[in-house]
């Protein structure tokens, strides 16, 4: 039995890496071609380095790793780890963190979060190597072949619920309804969407990104709430963030634009529905309760000093 950690190289390590994230937390959305697409086209500032774990050859382990570059605080790192069920207990999870907070270290990060299922065993795992617990968030599952999804709702006056693609000729005012949304979210890291070329080329362009079913609540023009939605393109589909501008937040726009990006993503042929929700995070919990979503896990996100 020999680990190994190496950098991650696409896209001949993509298909792998997919099997060993979908197997260890099943509730994302992740292809080898948006793996792959990630590691091409991370921001420069993020020092983005996925890494592997190899045993006798064979990736049985990975991470994402990186600074938060969007967040106004200087130092942020993250380390998100995961090992293949049938492969655990063999060292891979360990060598994978310390080769993940040596390069952070070396990219000046002062501290790195990661998240971990809410159970004992991972747990332990994080709290032996010195990370703390902080916030809860989590993964809410819809099976959208059997729910009976609540029916579609006509819009208030002056207000029209339309798809993502329509504003693919310019989408720049998402870029900013975006931005303002993810600023309020809630989390104890920070983040500020303030580039939209990158944007366009990660966000608008990620090739699990779906415009056709991404619904946007439109106000004289402007886009005012939405859902933003992602698919596998096979049968699976997640969303990416929901979220409404601070004018008009308390009419309930993000929800009816999350129900109708449902019901696209059904008439679509879509079977499963997946998103995720902090903990602290009530009026989106409630909206997920009311579309029929029920909790499949829990993860705790944990930080550690570096250095």
């Amino acid at each position: 039995m020999n680990v190994i950690v190496r950098a991650f190289r696409a896209p001949g390590d993509a298909e792998a890496v997919a099997r060993v994230r979908r197997a260890a937390l099943p509730f994302m959305l992740v292809t080898p071609e948006s793996l792959a697409f990630e590691a091409e086209h991370a921001h420069p500032l993020a020092r983005y380095r996925p890494l592997v774990a190899e045993e006798d050859g064979e990736i049985i382990g990975t991470a994402q790793v990186g600074l938060a570059h969007d967040s106004p605080e200087p130092g942020v790192g993250y380390a998100n780890v995961y090992v293949h069920p049938e492969r655990r207990g063999r060292g891979a999870g360990s060598a994978v963190v310390r080769a993940a907070e040596e390069y952070l270290v070396g990219a000046g990060a002062t501290r790195v979060h990661t998240w971990v299922l809410d159970e004992p065993g991972h747990r332990a795992f994080a709290e032996r190597r010195g990370y703390r617990a902080g916030r809860t968030a989590q993964f809410l599952r819809l099976d959208l072949a059997a729910a009976a999804l609540p029916p579609l709702r006509t819009p208030p006056d002056g207000v029209r619920i339309v798809p993502a693609s329509e504003f693919a000729g310019d989408p720049r005012p998402l870029f900013e309804l975006d931005s303002e949304t993810t600023a309020d979210e809630p989390g104890d890291v920070a983040a500020e969407l303030t580039d939209y070329g990158h944007w366009l080329d990660e966000t608008w362009g990620h090739p699990l990104f779906s415009p056709e079913l991404t619904s946007v609540a439109v106000v004289d023009g402007h886009p005012v709430a939405f859902s933003a939605a992602r698919t596998d393109g096979s049968t699976r589909y997640g969303t990416a963030m929901t979220g409404t501008t601070r004018a008009h937040r308390g009419r309930g726009l993000a929800k009816l634009a999350k129900n109708d990006s449902l019901h696209r993503a059904r008439d679509a042929g879509f079977t499963e529905a997946f998103t995720g929700n902090d903990v602290g995070n009530a009026p989106m919990l409630a909206v997920n309760e009311w579309l029929g979503y029920e909790v499949c896990a829990t993860e705790v996100r944990h930080v550690r000093t570096l250095g």
